[in-house]
Formats: C-alpha cells, structure tokens, sequence
C-alpha cells in the first residue's frame, strides 16, 4: 500500500488536491480531523487534556454532555510554545493511535494508495513510526503565493487581509516545507491548471 502525506500552508490549496487525489481512487484519510475526533467525549485524548489543562476548558453540549470548548483551549496553546508541546504531548499519540486503526483497515479493505491529508506534517511526526510498520513513503507540498492565499483565504472564508497575512506568517514557511517534500505542487493558477498538475504527479504516487 503506498501512503502519501499531503501538507500545505492556509490558503494554499491542500484540501482541494486531496479531493483530487481522490478523484483519482485515492484514500483520504483526514489527518486535521482525528485530531478533533481524539479530544471529543470518549477520544482517546478527551481525558488527558483535560487533566492537563482543567475544567475551565469545558463547557456543556445541547445533549448535556462535557465537551472541550476549543474557543478556552486555543488562547491557552496557540502563540505559547510550551502549553502546546503539552497538549501535542497528549493528543499526537492519540492521533497516531487513531491513524494506525485506519491505516490497518485501509490496507484490510484493499486500498492500494492513501493520502494524509495533515497541516503539520513538518512540524511533527504524526503518520510515522506507527505501530503497524505504515507511514507515508512520499511528500507532497502544495503551495501558492502569499497574495493569492490572502485573497482566497478572503473569498472563501471571509477573512479579513490583515488577519489572513498573520495567519500565513505564523506558519511553517515554504522553504522549510519544501526541504521535506519529495513533489511540490504550486497552485497559483485556476482549477482546471491545478487538475492538470495533479493528474501528473498520480502515477509517481499510486504505483
């Protein structure tokens, strides 16, 4: 089974070649979305950030049930280093734990080719060294110029320049992805461009 990992800054496009990818029978596994899945009730994080940050990150669900409210914990890790080196310390093995069953059960289920589609591929080690042996054996970086990325991060999200600019700056940048990439896709074109690219880097993937 070959294992893909896909990564790319905000505005650059790497949700829209995941589902390229897909378009040609690629996997998807959402890495970004295991990681929001690990710190729901029952994850397997739930009860570890919890301990580590307190009740004071909780709040109350429609069903009445304790859930981690994301808007208490993000001022409490982002923009402060060692309070999200704690919280990576609980959730990444969660996530790696989570990723592994699905990758077992890709390979059960006969996929030949999976994508990690992972916002911090570089900035972590998430989708390697699992238990199972399977990680990804190949790098795929999508990138775009910073204005581009703004003016789409503006359109589609309705973000403001300034705030899409800081976003961008507080990423990892192209360069240090580009160092773990072994294909770079650059996406500053249109989609039809784009579809074009993706359609000849699938071959060097899937086989």
């Amino acid at each position: 089974m070959r294992i893909t990992g896909l990564c790319g800054g905000i505005g650059a496009g790497k949700s829209t070649v995941a589902s390229l990818f897909a378009d040609h029978d690629a996997w998807i596994i959402d890495v970004d979305q295991i990681g929001r899945q690990v710190i729901e009730p029952g994850g397997r994080a739930f009860d570890g950030v919890v301990e580590l940050f307190g009740e004071n990150i909780l709040t109350t669900d429609e069903a009445g049930v304790a859930v981690i409210d994301r808007t208490k914990l993000a001022p409490i890790v982002f923009g402060h280093p060692a309070q999200l080196e704690r919280l990576e310390a609980v959730s990444h093995p969660a996530i790696n734990a989570e990723l592994d069953d699905q990758l077992v059960a890709a390979a059960a289920a006969g996929h030949a080719w999976v994508v990690l589609d992972m916002a911090v591929l570089v900035e972590s080690n998430l989708g390697q060294d699992l238990p199972s042996g399977y990680g990804y054996d190949t790098v795929v970086v999508v990138e775009a110029s910073t204005p581009i990325r703004i003016e789409r991060l503006e359109g589609t999200r309705g973000m403001d320049p300034v705030d899409a600019a800081e976003r961008i700056a507080s990423q990892t940048d192209d360069e240090t992805r580009r160092d773990v990439a072994d294909i770079v896709v650059t996406n500053n074109g249109d989609l039809a461009e784009l579809t074009a690219a993706v359609a000849a880097i699938v071959p060097m993937l899937s086989r």
